[in-house]
């Protein structure tokens, strides 16, 4: 539901550019998604902490070596906490959501709002409730509202 909810907010912020957005959400490396993803979640870690959530775990070098990149791409900073680097995203959750959001949607959709929401109400594995419905019903109108 929250990333139908993305979608059409995606309708009314229109087309922002990586430009104007700061963000290249196609610069990350598979390793470097998956790092981003435990930061998210866990909205900062070590090195180490990093490296324990990490699916097949690199070396611990390899982990430290994708942490710079990450950095130098301004996608993360770190910190010393008692005698440790501590990792944070440098962007919100929402803002990244938002900017990964308008990638795939550009990307799969050609843009197309009405496309990315019809293929998600086609997979099977993507229930929406009678609750899901209106909430979904009521913000397409309210985005219906906004545009006049």
């Amino acid at each position: 539901m929250l990333l139908l909810q993305h979608v059409l907010v995606l309708q009314q912020v229109g087309g922002m550019s990586r430009e104007r957005s700061g963000e290249a959400p196609g610069d990350l490396s598979r390793r470097e998604r998956q790092i981003m993803d435990i930061l998210f979640e866990h909205g900062s870690a070590s090195a180490s902490e990093i490296r324990s959530r990490l699916a097949d775990p690199p070396s611990y070098s390899a982990v430290r070596a994708a942490l710079r990149v990450l950095e130098q791409k301004k996608h993360i900073r770190h910190e010393l906490q008692s005698l440790r680097y501590v990792w944070t995203p440098c962007v919100a959750r929402d803002r990244a959501r938002r900017s990964a959001l308008r990638h795939l949607v550009r990307t799969f959709f050609q843009g197309s709002v009405e496309q990315t929401v019809a293929a998600l109400l086609d997979e099977e594995d993507l229930k929406l409730d009678d609750g899901g419905r209106a909430r979904l019903h009521a913000l397409i109108e309210n985005a219906e509202g906004r545009k006049q």
